[in-house]
């Protein structure tokens, strides 16, 4: 998955830890900290330039995007901020790896590790694989950013979505 939709469900989760629509949007540093939360399992591309092979542990798709790694996250920040936020936080990181999950490529998503080093795939698997470093500068490429664009539209509105006001009198 390129980055858009993990992006989406990040600036989404700031809305809704805001308060949601009935309220003032997020601060713009509330919407990068969640975005960047739901990028981090991403992080293990780094790994490439180490040459740590794709189907390793801390290979791309491995314990960066297990749900325990989620979960440390969330404990790291409930100790730091709040319960509620923790919480926000293990979801949006945890939501990298379901994601991942859905797409049509790749070796599959190490989910349950350390309990089990298997990848897993969603039974359903309806989004485009994306390409990685500049092959991603491809047709292939802007396909993937199309697709996800359209499919996260729905969160994109949601979180960006000007907040109601109230009326005076």
């Amino acid at each position: 998955m390129a980055s858009l939709g993990h992006v989406a469900v990040g600036i989404a989760a700031a809305r809704a830890h805001a308060g949601g629509l009935g309220v003032a949007r997020p601060s713009l540093s509330a919407y990068v900290a969640f975005a960047a939360l739901a990028l981090l399992p991403d992080a293990d591309v780094l790994a490439f330039g180490f040459h740590v092979p794709y189907a390793a542990t801390w290979g791309h798709r491995g314990a960066a995007h297990s749900l325990a790694i989620a979960a440390v996250v969330g404990l790291v920040v409930l100790v730091l901020r709040s319960p509620r936020t923790g919480f926000y936080a293990a979801a949006v990181v945890a939501s990298h790896g379901l994601l991942d999950a859905l797409t049509d490529g790749g070796l599959g998503v190490a989910l349950l590790w350390p309990a089990s080093h298997a990848r897993y795939f969603a039974p359903w698997r309806p989004v485009p694989v994306a390409p990685i470093g500049a092959r991603m500068l491809s047709a292939r490429g802007l396909h993937v950013v199309l697709v996800e664009a359209l499919a996260s539209l729905p969160l994109t509105l949601y979180a960006l979505w000007p907040s109601r006001r109230k009326r005076a009198g």
